[in-house]
């Protein structure tokens, strides 16, 4: 019995590969974003925590320890510079997963226009194969009415 043969079943699977590559890299780039969020976010925390503990320093009654206020509002604000060097590296990480979301998009593109390739070729295939038998059925048929002709 015939057998199927796709001719372009290694473009296909270079496209497939191409597509799984482009989905580790943006998974990459998503798990880089999510882990400078969340370095944001802790900076954040860090910086409201220091801007409260100078706070109640600040409140206490009685003498104010000068050196442990200008200590903590030097804290609070390197961690307010450290917050917005995060956002800075995230801008650049949101522009490379853009790029990475295009280019998989890109990918599965081609990927899908060789599989609808080889889904076409099927059913042409499959219709072919179909008429032939078809064809060989009428053969044996007009033969074997043939030879019932000649025995009769």
């Amino acid at each position: 019995m015939a057998t199927f043969r796709f001719r372009f079943e290694a473009v296909l699977s270079h496209r497939r590969a191409q597509e799984q590559r482009a989905q580790r890299e943006v998974a990459v780039l998503e798990r880089e974003r999510a882990r400078v969020e969340e370095a944001i976010r802790a900076f954040q925390r860090g910086a409201l925590a220091a801007r409260d503990d100078l706070r109640e320093h600040l409140a206490a009654g009685g003498c104010v320890d000068l050196r442990a206020v200008r200590l903590q509002a030097g804290a609070s604000l390197h961690l307010v510079h450290k917050a917005q060097r995060a956002v800075l590296e995230l801008a650049g990480v949101h522009k490379r997963l853009e790029a990475a979301r295009l280019d998989l998009l890109r990918a599965a593109m081609r990927r899908k226009a060789v599989e609808a390739l080889r889904e076409r070729r099927w059913e042409a295939w499959v219709q072919d194969h179909k008429r032939r038998e078809t064809a060989e059925l009428d053969e044996l048929m007009v033969m074997r009415a043939g030879r019932a002709e000649d025995e009769s």
